[in-house]
Formats: structure tokens, C-alpha cells, sequence
């Protein structure tokens, strides 16, 4: 799947994706996977709906979707690369993704996100309907060795 807008463009053929600059970030970059190992980045691609944002050729963006194409999906590892935010990049990937057709019609789709709230509202999300029955298993420091 590919979407143009202009010279921006979002497609979900593993083969575009730059991993060295996905890796780069993630690890040493990102909030929440900073230490991550390679390894542990290439196998998350390859068991992932990933989604390349590319700009002029590029790729300046990214996210992935963790799911199981039927009742649910995670999404994560959505970023923007620093010099490239402001201009509307991360509203255009998001929207890509919510659209993507494998995407519809699962009861639920999950995120986390500690500062972009107002992005994803804009596509529907909202706080946990009843947090009461979330939980999760969490290891904050799992790629620190």
C-alpha cells in the first residue's frame, strides 16, 4: 500500500524500510525502547504490519502494527524523525494506518503514548473505556544490560 501526499509517502513494503535508521532511533533516540538490540528490532519488523513514511525517497517515519488480523492490534513504535516534525507527517502516517484495509474491523486497537494524545484523538482513540480491566506485564529496563 502506498499513499502519496505530494512528495510524502507511506508504504507498507518491507523492503523500503532504512532498518539501520529505524534501529539508530529506536535505540538511541526513542522514550521508550532506548538500548533495544538490533536483533530485537529486525525480529519486530519481521513479525509486524510496518509502515514506512518517506519523503522525496527518504524515510523519514514510521510505525507498526502488532496483530492478529481479526479481533485486536497494538500499535507502536510510531515516530518522526526530529528535524522533520511540525510539518504534518506523523497526522498523514497515522491516517495511512487507520485506513489500511487489514485494519478494519477489529473490536480494539491499543496504543501507548506518553506525549501525542492529541494526535490520535484525532483518529478516534480515547483514554481506556474502563481501565479497571487493563493490566500488563512491564519491564521498563529490559534493554539496559
Amino acid at each position: 500500500m502506498i499513499t502519496n501526499d505530494s512528495s510524502f509517502q507511506v508504504s507498507t513494503d518491507s523492503s523500503r524500510l532504512d532498518v539501520p535508521m529505524i534501529y539508530r532511533f529506536l535505540s538511541e533516540q526513542s522514550t521508550w525502547a532506548v538500548g533495544i538490540s538490533r536483533a530485537v528490532v529486525e525480529r519486530s519488523l519481521e513479525n509486524s504490519l510496518c509502515f514506512g513514511g518517506f519523503l522525496d525517497g527518504r524515510q523519514i517515519a514510521f510505525a507498526r502494527v502488532v496483530t492478529d488480523y481479526a479481533t485486536c492490534a497494538h500499535l507502536c513504535d510510531v515516530f518522526v524523525l526530529p528535524e522533520y516534525r511540525g510539518h504534518g507527517y506523523a497526522k498523514l502516517l497515522i491516517g495511512v494506518v487507520m485506513r489500511h484495509p487489514s485494519l478494519q474491523r477489529l473490536r480494539r486497537i491499543t496504543l501507548n503514548t506518553t506525549d501525542a494524545h492529541g494526535l490520535y484523538e484525532r483518529f478516534g482513540f480515547t483514554r481506556l473505556q474502563r481501565p479497571e480491566t487493563a493490566m500488563e506485564l512491564y519491564f521498563p529496563n529490559i534493554y539496559v544490560s
